[in-house]
Protein backbone atom coordinates (compact mmCIF):
# COMPACT_ATOMS: atom_id res chain seq x y z
CA UNK A 1 0.00 0.00 0.00
CA UNK A 2 2.90 2.37 0.78
CA UNK A 3 4.37 1.47 -2.37
CA UNK A 4 1.15 1.98 -4.32
CA UNK A 5 0.93 5.82 -2.68
CA UNK A 6 4.42 6.64 -3.46
CA UNK A 7 3.93 5.42 -7.15
CA UNK A 8 0.88 8.28 -7.05
CA UNK A 9 2.84 10.65 -5.55
CA UNK A 10 5.46 10.50 -8.09
CA UNK A 11 3.20 10.85 -10.89
CA UNK A 12 1.31 13.27 -9.75
CA UNK A 13 5.04 15.30 -9.06
CA UNK A 14 5.58 14.70 -12.91
CA UNK A 15 2.70 15.92 -13.89
CA UNK A 16 3.36 19.71 -12.26
CA UNK A 17 6.87 19.70 -13.77
CA UNK A 18 6.08 21.34 -17.13
CA UNK A 19 3.76 23.00 -15.13
CA UNK A 20 6.77 24.53 -12.86
CA UNK A 21 8.97 24.92 -15.92
CA UNK A 22 6.26 26.81 -18.13
CA UNK A 23 6.00 29.38 -14.79
CA UNK A 24 9.39 29.51 -14.44
CA UNK A 25 10.10 30.78 -17.65
CA UNK A 26 7.41 33.50 -17.73
CA UNK A 27 8.32 35.07 -14.57
CA UNK A 28 12.06 34.76 -15.83
CA UNK A 29 11.54 37.11 -18.67
CA UNK A 30 11.72 40.51 -16.50
CA UNK A 31 11.95 43.15 -18.94
CA UNK A 32 12.02 46.73 -17.91
CA UNK A 33 9.36 49.23 -18.81
CA UNK A 34 8.64 53.30 -19.22
CA UNK A 35 5.11 54.18 -19.32
CA UNK A 36 5.06 57.33 -21.22
CA UNK A 37 1.81 59.99 -20.92
CA UNK A 38 0.02 60.93 -24.24
CA UNK A 39 -2.67 62.52 -25.56
CA UNK A 40 -5.22 59.83 -24.63
CA UNK A 41 -4.17 56.53 -23.07
CA UNK A 42 -0.87 55.86 -21.30
CA UNK A 43 2.28 54.18 -23.58
CA UNK A 44 3.73 51.35 -22.15
CA UNK A 45 7.27 50.49 -23.61
CA UNK A 46 8.67 46.87 -22.73
CA UNK A 47 12.62 46.73 -23.29
CA UNK A 48 12.83 43.45 -24.57
CA UNK A 49 16.74 43.64 -25.93
CA UNK A 50 19.07 44.78 -28.79
CA UNK A 51 16.90 46.01 -31.65
CA UNK A 52 13.65 44.33 -29.98
CA UNK A 53 10.61 46.32 -28.60
CA UNK A 54 7.03 46.05 -27.14
CA UNK A 55 4.91 48.73 -27.44
CA UNK A 56 1.34 48.67 -25.43
CA UNK A 57 -1.56 51.40 -26.25
CA UNK A 58 -5.29 51.44 -25.91
CA UNK A 59 -5.75 47.76 -25.49
CA UNK A 60 -3.22 46.93 -28.24
CA UNK A 61 -0.24 45.12 -28.68
CA UNK A 62 2.59 46.50 -31.35
CA UNK A 63 6.10 43.75 -31.19
CA UNK A 64 8.72 45.69 -33.31
CA UNK A 65 11.63 43.25 -34.58
CA UNK A 66 10.66 40.03 -32.00
CA UNK A 67 13.52 37.56 -31.78
CA UNK A 68 13.44 34.11 -29.98
CA UNK A 69 17.26 35.17 -29.23
CA UNK A 70 15.87 38.32 -26.89
CA UNK A 71 13.19 36.51 -25.55
CA UNK A 72 10.59 33.57 -25.36
CA UNK A 73 7.98 34.53 -27.42
CA UNK A 74 5.33 31.90 -26.31
CA UNK A 75 4.99 33.61 -23.01
CA UNK A 76 4.45 37.06 -24.41
CA UNK A 77 1.34 38.41 -26.00
CA UNK A 78 0.35 38.12 -29.08
CA UNK A 79 0.76 40.58 -31.19
CA UNK A 80 -1.82 42.94 -32.63
CA UNK A 81 0.51 44.72 -35.15
CA UNK A 82 4.59 43.53 -35.83
CA UNK A 83 6.91 46.05 -37.50
CA UNK A 84 9.54 44.47 -38.90
CA UNK A 85 12.99 46.88 -39.57
CA UNK A 86 14.75 44.40 -42.02
CA UNK A 87 15.98 41.18 -42.59
CA UNK A 88 18.90 40.32 -40.67
CA UNK A 89 18.34 37.56 -38.23
CA UNK A 90 18.91 39.80 -35.03
CA UNK A 91 15.81 41.83 -36.50
CA UNK A 92 13.76 39.66 -38.37
CA UNK A 93 12.96 36.40 -37.07
CA UNK A 94 9.95 34.06 -38.25
CA UNK A 95 9.68 31.58 -35.26
CA UNK A 96 9.38 34.66 -32.92
CA UNK A 97 6.60 36.03 -35.31
CA UNK A 98 4.32 32.39 -35.64
CA UNK A 99 4.07 32.41 -31.63
CA UNK A 100 2.53 35.73 -31.25
CA UNK A 101 0.47 35.85 -34.55
CA UNK A 102 -2.89 36.20 -34.57
CA UNK A 103 -5.61 35.71 -37.35
CA UNK A 104 -6.27 39.57 -37.67
CA UNK A 105 -2.31 40.46 -36.74
CA UNK A 106 -0.75 42.96 -38.99
CA UNK A 107 2.46 42.56 -40.22
CA UNK A 108 4.75 45.41 -42.13
CA UNK A 109 8.24 44.71 -43.22
CA UNK A 110 10.61 45.60 -45.89
CA UNK A 111 10.02 43.78 -49.53
CA UNK A 112 13.13 41.26 -48.36
CA UNK A 113 11.56 40.23 -45.47
CA UNK A 114 8.27 39.52 -47.18
CA UNK A 115 10.51 37.40 -49.88
CA UNK A 116 11.09 35.50 -47.11
CA UNK A 117 7.67 34.72 -45.51
CA UNK A 118 6.34 31.35 -46.65
CA UNK A 119 2.66 33.21 -46.54
CA UNK A 120 3.22 36.32 -48.23
CA UNK A 121 -0.33 37.54 -47.93
CA UNK A 122 0.70 37.67 -44.17
CA UNK A 123 3.20 40.90 -44.61
CA UNK A 124 1.95 44.45 -46.08
CA UNK A 125 5.29 45.79 -47.64
CA UNK A 126 5.94 49.82 -46.64
CA UNK A 127 9.53 50.67 -48.78
CA UNK A 128 11.00 54.10 -47.32
CA UNK A 129 9.20 56.93 -47.60
CA UNK A 130 5.08 55.04 -47.54
CA UNK A 131 3.13 56.21 -44.97
CA UNK A 132 0.02 54.17 -43.91
CA UNK A 133 -2.90 54.09 -41.64
CA UNK A 134 -3.59 51.21 -38.81
CA UNK A 135 -6.32 51.50 -36.07
CA UNK A 136 -5.75 55.22 -35.78
CA UNK A 137 -2.33 55.00 -35.38
CA UNK A 138 -0.09 56.83 -38.24
CA UNK A 139 2.92 54.72 -39.60
CA UNK A 140 5.98 56.07 -41.71
CA UNK A 141 8.94 54.29 -43.23
CA UNK A 142 12.15 55.97 -43.16
CA UNK A 143 15.10 55.16 -44.85
CA UNK A 144 17.71 53.02 -42.79
CA UNK A 145 21.13 52.54 -44.45
CA UNK A 146 25.04 53.28 -43.79
CA UNK A 147 27.10 55.66 -45.54
CA UNK A 148 30.49 55.22 -43.82
CA UNK A 149 30.60 51.84 -42.21
CA UNK A 150 31.24 48.96 -45.03
CA UNK A 151 31.85 45.74 -45.22
CA UNK A 152 35.22 44.07 -46.28
CA UNK A 153 33.68 44.25 -50.14
CA UNK A 154 32.97 48.02 -49.38
CA UNK A 155 29.03 47.19 -49.66
CA UNK A 156 27.21 49.32 -46.55
CA UNK A 157 26.22 46.87 -44.20
CA UNK A 158 22.75 48.27 -44.98
CA UNK A 159 22.40 48.87 -48.02
CA UNK A 160 20.15 52.26 -49.03
CA UNK A 161 16.57 51.05 -49.68
CA UNK A 162 16.82 47.67 -47.93
CA UNK A 163 15.79 48.69 -44.15
CA UNK A 164 13.51 51.02 -42.85
CA UNK A 165 12.81 52.61 -39.51
CA UNK A 166 9.49 53.44 -38.16
CA UNK A 167 7.47 56.41 -37.24
CA UNK A 168 4.24 55.99 -35.32
CA UNK A 169 2.36 58.32 -34.16
CA UNK A 170 0.67 57.49 -30.70
CA UNK A 171 -1.74 59.34 -28.89
CA UNK A 172 0.33 62.64 -30.19
CA UNK A 173 3.42 61.35 -29.60
CA UNK A 174 5.91 60.73 -32.27
CA UNK A 175 7.92 58.08 -31.80
CA UNK A 176 10.82 56.98 -34.09
CA UNK A 177 12.32 53.80 -34.18
CA UNK A 178 15.46 53.85 -36.59
CA UNK A 179 16.40 50.24 -37.35
CA UNK A 180 19.90 49.80 -38.56
CA UNK A 181 21.35 52.84 -40.08
CA UNK A 182 23.64 56.11 -39.26
CA UNK A 183 23.18 59.77 -38.96
CA UNK A 184 21.92 59.64 -42.79
CA UNK A 185 20.26 63.22 -44.05
CA UNK A 186 16.61 61.82 -44.30
CA UNK A 187 16.77 61.30 -40.54
CA UNK A 188 18.63 64.56 -39.54
CA UNK A 189 15.53 66.42 -41.47
CA UNK A 190 12.97 64.51 -39.57
CA UNK A 191 10.65 67.30 -37.11
CA UNK A 192 8.84 66.58 -34.39
CA UNK A 193 10.16 63.67 -32.87
CA UNK A 194 9.20 63.00 -29.25
CA UNK A 195 10.81 59.45 -28.73
CA UNK A 196 13.78 58.38 -30.55
CA UNK A 197 15.31 54.78 -30.35
CA UNK A 198 18.33 55.07 -32.10
CA UNK A 199 21.19 52.15 -32.96
CA UNK A 200 24.72 52.65 -31.30
CA UNK A 201 27.17 50.02 -32.20
CA UNK A 202 30.17 49.54 -34.74
CA UNK A 203 30.40 48.38 -37.12
CA UNK A 204 27.11 47.90 -38.24
CA UNK A 205 25.53 51.27 -37.45
CA UNK A 206 26.65 54.61 -35.26
CA UNK A 207 28.97 55.75 -33.13
CA UNK A 208 28.06 57.77 -29.86
CA UNK A 209 29.20 60.87 -31.51
CA UNK A 210 26.99 59.82 -34.86
CA UNK A 211 23.85 59.33 -32.63
CA UNK A 212 24.97 62.59 -30.65
CA UNK A 213 24.99 64.38 -33.99
CA UNK A 214 21.66 62.46 -35.09
CA UNK A 215 19.87 63.80 -31.58
CA UNK A 216 20.84 67.36 -31.67
CA UNK A 217 19.37 66.96 -35.09
CA UNK A 218 16.19 65.83 -34.39
CA UNK A 219 15.74 66.84 -30.51
CA UNK A 220 13.57 64.04 -29.08
CA UNK A 221 11.86 64.96 -25.48
CA UNK A 222 13.68 61.63 -24.84
CA UNK A 223 16.17 59.58 -26.24
CA UNK A 224 16.88 55.91 -26.01
CA UNK A 225 20.27 54.46 -27.32
CA UNK A 226 19.28 50.83 -28.24
CA UNK A 227 21.04 47.90 -30.15
CA UNK A 228 24.20 48.90 -28.62
CA UNK A 229 26.33 45.97 -27.73
CA UNK A 230 29.55 46.89 -25.60
CA UNK A 231 29.20 50.02 -26.58
CA UNK A 232 29.65 52.73 -23.22
CA UNK A 233 26.74 54.47 -23.42
CA UNK A 234 27.85 56.94 -20.87
CA UNK A 235 30.05 58.44 -24.06
CA UNK A 236 26.69 59.45 -24.77
CA UNK A 237 25.12 60.72 -22.28
CA UNK A 238 28.60 63.17 -21.51
CA UNK A 239 28.19 63.89 -25.68
CA UNK A 240 24.98 65.41 -25.05
CA UNK A 241 25.05 66.61 -21.40
CA UNK A 242 24.77 70.32 -22.30
CA UNK A 243 21.45 69.67 -24.23
CA UNK A 244 19.38 70.14 -21.30
CA UNK A 245 15.95 69.22 -23.59
CA UNK A 246 16.99 65.86 -24.48
CA UNK A 247 16.71 63.12 -22.04
CA UNK A 248 19.12 60.09 -22.29
CA UNK A 249 17.60 57.19 -21.16
CA UNK A 250 19.63 54.25 -21.01
CA UNK A 251 17.86 50.79 -21.11
CA UNK A 252 18.95 47.10 -21.43
CA UNK A 253 19.42 46.79 -24.66
CA UNK A 254 22.57 45.77 -25.63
Amino acid sequence: MTKFLNLRVLFRACLLIPLIVATMMTYSQAFEKDVIKTDNDDLVITFIGHGTLMFEYNNQIIHVDPTMHEADYSGLPEADLILITHEHGDHFDKDAIEKILKDETMIIMTRKCSERMEDQQKARVMNNGDEYEWNGLKIKAVPAYNIVHKRPDNNPYHPKGDGNGYILTIGGKHIYVAGDTENTPEMKSLENIDIAFLPMNLPYTMTPEMVADAARALRPEILYPYHFGDTDTQQLIGLLQDEEDIEVRVRKME
